[in-house]
């Protein structure tokens, strides 16, 4: 039986429609907004949900996830994935590419759209660039496009080959497809499993160079200018490559770019003690790639806040640190590490933090979303800015459990979320 919700007393926060104010917010049993505004009353039929204290505002929206579907659903299902979202307080994600088999052929998007028809939030696709992620033979663009996709990435497999890259950008930007990049020259890259510099130098394990980062963070751009694609860059974790992109944007590049919460609440000291949940990709750096993230989520040069939710079974991690694979779990402690770390000390509000996890996404992805409008479906997300909580990996809706956060304490954590009117 489907339910109408009335969300009482909530501070309103929906930058899209210029709104931040106490107001109460009517969903209807179609799973529409029906009404926002003072006072509002309701059938008896009508669930009320006391918002006092908390925020309101457009449902999350993660555009950096990784599914694991198809091919490694024992780290993470669509079910679980978008559970984890869920409790988190995102309404939507974007998965990327580097599954396996890759998502590199229209069936596959398919089959994920139709297992998420049911989900815990809406689920979005990016198509790989390439088949089998070879960075040898372009994808099917239109194919994919016409299944669904809301981009073509290349996550985890970034392309070497300029010629190809550009040829890959002239066909997103024909498509009208933003090309969502994983910015790094594997080359410099080589075997380096952390952050080339003092802990690296330590612990004796072998560093990744910043400059593999703001090489292919410079060389992307400038093919997005060439070609005119929409060009979005994931996962910043250097303060040259925020540079790059800030001077970038003032010669109007078609660029939006993201960081993750990881990069501003942890360095490459969470690798000490060969903590390999605390070996990531792009790695951890210093304290100075941090204090330039901050200045560049500050004065917008960095678009979006993401995740970069990637699973991993306990077998996986628990290895030697130069053997573990890359990634954290990130979808059930973003928003904490947001306000813990951004709006706490004052470096973003809430609207920003609205602006950055809800609206830009939307926009970059060109979803629904990312707006709280009378008429439009009702994805919703309530949270409490002030509730303070501590990690607890072993209570996580995803099936995976490699996080470093386990045992810290946040401030700000989601109480719910509403997916098309449907209460989660």
């Amino acid at each position: 039986m489907k339910t109408s919700y009335l969300l009482k007393n909530g501070r309103v926060i929906d930058p899209a429609n210029d709104q931040d104010g106490i107001a109460d917010v009517l969903i209807g049993v179609d799973g529409l907004i029906a009404q926002i505004g003072p006072n509002l009353t309701a059938g008896s039929e009508t669930t009320i949900v006391d918002c006092a204290g908390k925020v309101v505002c457009p449902g999350l929206i993660d555009m950096h996830v990784h599914l694991r579907v198809p091919g490694q659903e024992y780290k993470e299902d669509v079910a679980s994935g978008t559970a984890a979202a869920a409790n988190g307080g995102f309404t939507a994600i974007s998965c990327q590419p580097n599954t396996s088999p890759p998502i590199d052929h229209a069936s596959i998007v398919k089959d994920i759209l139709a297992q998420a028809a049911t989900a815990s939030a809406r689920v979005h696709v990016v198509g790989a660039v390439s088949k089998g992620l070879q960075n040898t033979e372009l994808t099917e663009m239109a194919d994919l496009k016409d299944a669904g996709i809301v981009g073509i990435g290349d996550d985890a497999y970034p392309v070497g080959n300029s010629a190809f890259l550009r040829r890959a950008m002239e066909y997103c930007s024909m498509l009208d497809l933003p090309y969502i990049a994983h910015c790094e020259d594997k080359d410099l890259t080589g075997d380096g499993v952390m952050n080339e510099g003092y802990v690296s130098t330590v612990l004796g394990l072998k560093g990744i160079p910043r400059s593999a980062e703001n090489i292919g963070t410079a060389r992307n751009i400038l093919l997005a200018m060439t070609t005119g694609c929409r060009l979005h860059i994931l996962h910043v974790s250097t303060k040259e490559s925020v540079e790059i992109i800030r001077h970038a944007k003032k010669f109007g590049a078609p660029i939006t770019a993201e960081t993750c919460p990881q990069y501003v609440a942890l360095t490459d000291e969470a690798c000490y003690d060969y903590n390999t949940n605390a070996k990531m990709s792009p790695p951890l750096r210093t304290k100075a790639d941090q204090e330039a993230i901050v200045e560049g989520l500050k004065d917008g040069t960095i678009d979006a806040i993401a995740t970069d939710h990637a699973p991993h079974a306990p077998h996986e991690k628990e290895q030697e640190f130069a053997r573990a694979p890359f990634g954290m779990l990130g979808l059930e402690t973003s928003l904490g590490l947001v306000i813990t770390h951004l709006v706490k000390p004052g470096v973003l509000t809430l609207t920003q933090l609205v602006e950055k996890m809800s609206v830009a996404p939307a926009k970059i992805l060109g979803v629904s979303g990312g707006r709280l409008t009378i008429g439009q479906p009702a994805d919703v997300t309530v949270f409490d800015p002030d509730l303070e909580w501590t990690v607890d990996i072993s209570v996580f809706k995803s099936k995976s459990r490699n996080s470093v956060l386990d045992g810290v304490s946040l401030t700000g954590k989601a109480i719910t979320t509403f997916v098309g009117g449907r209460k989660i």
